[in-house]
């Protein structure tokens, strides 16, 4: 169990998909460019790539982020937050997704 204060340490902000992208020579690592409210979009390396055989599928989305985790370099490529998903052990899974919020909106 965590505390409230812990929880509220994490920042979850919607962010809109502007672009993905296979990682080279991976199975699991797609490249997403991200807008989430900032200048500059962010990139984010995630292993969701077996649940979108068309990355591209995913561009226009808008959806949850943890935006506030240091970055960490992935296969030579810096990762600037996470994207937040549901999955169970029957193999469902479920990117959460934002109706009607900017990016950058936070998520309470």
């Amino acid at each position: 169990m965590i505390t409230i204060e812990d929880f509220q340490k994490v920042e979850i902000r919607a962010g809109k998909i502007l672009s993905a992208e296979r990682v080279t020579e991976t199975d699991k690592l797609l490249k997403l460019s991200v807008d989430l409210g900032e200048e500059m979009p962010r990139q984010i390396i995630s292993g969701i790539a077996a649940h979108f055989p068309d990355p591209m599928t995913l561009v226009g989305l808008t959806c949850a982020f943890a935006a506030n985790l240091e970055p960490r370099t992935i296969r030579g490529l810096e990762s600037q937050g996470m994207i937040l998903a549901a999955s169970n052990t029957e193999g469902a899974f479920s990117l959460l997704i934002l109706k009607d919020v900017p990016p950058g909106t936070k998520v309470k």
